[in-house]
């Protein structure tokens, strides 16, 4: 009886440690919350269970808080964690799977395999990143990535087999958890396709409710064309379209995204899903070759240097190179194209065109210049910057509701070449240029462009809202001081304003430094086994 009598004290007189668990592994207190619904921001803490959200209110009492750990986030914004959509993260991720320079931006979820360009064997690449990332990651297939893996670089139509072994590899990549199709219709080899190879490619991904993601045919001189065709692709594959970094990038068409945009308008009102993604620079990034005609580039670069080589190859391209630089474009000169990496001479970076043709003693004339990026071409090409935007546009298609914020760049090595700063301050850029200096728009409504609209383009449902059940990708930001520090000068910089970053309720950004927290996830497509 003594026994029990002591058994029973214990009981009841004993700390009972199991019955007063914490019910949060974490409490984000008095932040301003902005939900990524677009509506206005209120007061609240948010507890945070299993790398989820749980609750949402007022979950603490002072410092009586059942929490493991809290985070004061008094005078700060608490907003779902940044989705950028347009990414290039191929080999890069793989290198730095934390992936810092998107993170200190606040992005927590990203889309790679753009541009027709993407890993077509999705089980490995998706094995060899699983419990790597510090980011959650996604995957268009690529249309070139398809294409080359069929058909070289061929400048021709495919051959019904060919179409079907493409159609064959795309739907594969879906069943492996592909988010959708992508086109680079600018890039070889997928600028040799027409129209119905795309439709046909872009029909087998629609059969697992993926969207199709293009790099437009001309973001140029031929704009609207390729708005056209890519509303057309969308029609005839009954299926949403995502237009790729939105722009004007041919100064005779400067302020002319109205027409741009009606276009997208006019299609939204015919029943058919298009939306755009923009980055918030004058400058796009991509690689010297795209001065050059297609015709020139098919078949490999041993290809290229042979026409090249050849003295009436060489006249006939530079001639038409001349003709849409000059005439089609309005540029007198190649001062606007900047080199970003050159792997083969790393002092050419930073600098124009203009300036290394300079440097090589020829005259400041456009025809010399293209020589000067002809002998470039010989001898591997270049990664290139061209400001070839107007700031009216940009501000224009900022406004647009339903456009998306996207960076278009990729994994950063920092210090490392001279890349587009878009890589590490876009959404930095928008909060603090944009929306607090400029007033292009209110604040809520950028961060839905940043996080809801994203995730609901993209089909991520259990992402990109402050909501309980949601995923705990949560970013907390001073919006005072949130800034972008990256310039076309000193592009290795990280952002600045952002105090926490979560991932899957995991801190990975805190203090201005990675925690090594590798909670980042695999995001896959709905057509995924």
């Amino acid at each position: 009886m003594k026994k029990i009598l002591i058994l029973l004290a214990i009981f009841v007189f004993a700390p009972v440690a199991w019955s007063q668990a914490p019910a949060y592994d974490l409490v984000i207190q008095n932040g301003r919350i902005v939900d990524g619904s677009g509506n206005p921001w209120y007061v609240a803490d948010v507890g945070i269970k299993d790398g989820r959200i749980a609750a949402i209110g007022r979950l603490c009492h002072g410092s009586d808080c059942a929490a493991k750990r809290t985070l004061d986030a008094k005078g700060l914004i608490v907003a779902p964690g940044f989705i950028d959509v347009h990414t290039h993260v191929e080999g890069g991720i793989a290198r730095i799977p934390t992936a810092d320079n998107y993170l200190f931006d606040g992005v927590t979820s990203i889309i790679t395999g753009n541009c027709g360009g993407s890993e077509t064997n999705l089980e490995k690449f998706f094995g060899d990143l699983r419990g790597k990332l510090s980011i959650n990651l996604g995957t268009l297939i690529g249309h070139n990535s398809v294409r080359r893996d069929v058909m070289g670089s061929a400048q021709r139509e495919p051959t019904p087999e060919e179409q079907a072994k493409m159609e064959a590899l795309v739907e594969q990549a879906m069943r492996q958890g592909a988010v959708g199709f992508s086109t680079g219709l600018i890039y070889i080899p997928g600028t040799y396709s027409k129209t119905p190879e795309v439709v046909g490619l872009a029909r087998a991904a629609a059969k697992y409710n993926g969207v199709y993601a293009s790099h437009m045919r001309s973001e140029g001189e031929k704009l609207f064309e390729a708005i056209d065709e890519a509303i057309t692709i969308g029609r005839e594959a009954n299926m949403p379209v995502e237009i790729s970094h939105f722009k004007v990038a041919n100064k005779k068409l400067w302020n002319q995204s109205t027409r741009s945009i009606a276009m997208v308008e006019k299609a939204r009102a015919e029943g058919i899903d298009v939306t755009v993604d923009q980055y918030p620079y004058t400058g796009s990034s991509t690689n010297l070759g795209t001065l050059l005609p297609s015709w020139a580039l098919a078949d490999g670069s041993e290809a290229v240097r042979k026409r090249l080589a050849d003295p009436a190859t060489r006249k006939k391209i530079a001639g038409e190179m001349k003709e849409t630089i000059n005439k089609r474009n309005g540029r007198k000169r190649l001062d606007y194209a900047v080199v970003a990496s050159c792997s083969w001479d790393n002092s050419l970076e930073g600098k124009s065109i203009t300036r290394i043709n300079k440097e090589k003693g020829r005259k400041g004339k456009l025809a010399d210049e293209i020589q000067t990026v002809l002998d470039m071409m010989e001898k591997g090409g270049a990664s290139m910057i061209y400001h070839s935007m107007d700031e009216r546009d940009v501000e224009r298609i900022m406004r647009y509701p339903y456009s998306m914020v996207a960076s278009d760049g990729g994994v950063r090595e920092f210090g490392r070449g001279v890349p587009h700063p878009r890589s590490y301050g876009t959404n930095a850029r928008v909060l603090g240029r944009y929306i607090r200096e400029r007033n292009v728009m209110r604040l809520e409504e950028a961060i839905r462009k940043m996080t809801s609209l994203p995730a609901q383009r993209f089909r991520l449902t259990e992402r990109g809202l402050i909501r309980p059940g949601m995923w705990a990708d949560i970013v907390v930001f001073d919006e005072k001081t949130v800034a972008d520090a990256a310039t076309f000068e000193k592009p290795h910089a990280y952002a600045a304003g952002f105090s926490y970053v979560l991932v899957n309720g995991e801190v990975v950004i805190e203090g201005g430094k990675h925690t090594g927290a590798r909670s980042g996830q695999i995001l896959l497509g709905p057509g995924a086994k």
